[in-house]
C-alpha cells in the first residue's frame, strides 16, 4: 500500500516540523510512502497523489494550509494530522526538536495501524 502525505511545510518550526517527519517515515519505511508539499499547484499535487490507497495531510498549525491546497485539487484527505493539536507549540522561527517529530510520526503511524 502506497500513502501520500501532504505537508504544509511552511516557515515556521511546525511547518519545518511536517517536513521532517514525512522524510524521516520515508527512511523507516523506503516505498511505503511518497511525500509532497503544498506548495505545488493543486493540479501537481494530484498528479504526484496519483494512485496512492491512501492520503494523509500533516498541518502545522490550525491555519491548515495543506488541507486547503488539497482541498482545491477536488481530493480529500483520508487523515487529516495538525502538529499544535499535538501539543507542540507554534514558536515563529524555532528549531524543531526531535520528540515533536517523533510525536508527529507516531501520529501518523498511529492512524495507519487503526485503519
Amino acid at each position: 500500500m502506497t500513502v501520500a502525505l501532504v505537508t504544509c511545510s511552511g516557515i515556521s518550526n511546525t511547518g519545518k516540523l511536517t517536513t521532517q517527519a514525512a522524510i524521516l517515515l520515508m527512511q523507516r519505511r523506503p516505498g511505503h510512502y511518497v511525500w509532497m508539499h503544498a506548495k505545488q499547484s493543486a493540479a501537481t499535487l494530484e498528479a504526484e497523489i496519483g494512485d496512492a490507497e491512501k492520503v494523509i495531510v500533516i498541518d502545522g498549525c490550525t491555519d491548515c494550509c495543506a488541507k486547503k491546497k488539497l482541498s482545491a485539487s477536488r481530493l480529500a484527505p483520508d487523515c487529516h494530522i495538525i502538529a499544535t493539536d499535538l501539543g507542540i507549540e507554534k514558536k515563529g522561527m524555532g528549531d524543531v526538536q526531535y520528540d515533536e517529530i517523533e510525536k508527529v510520526v507516531r501520529a501518523v503511524m498511529d492512524t495507519e495501524a487503526s485503519s
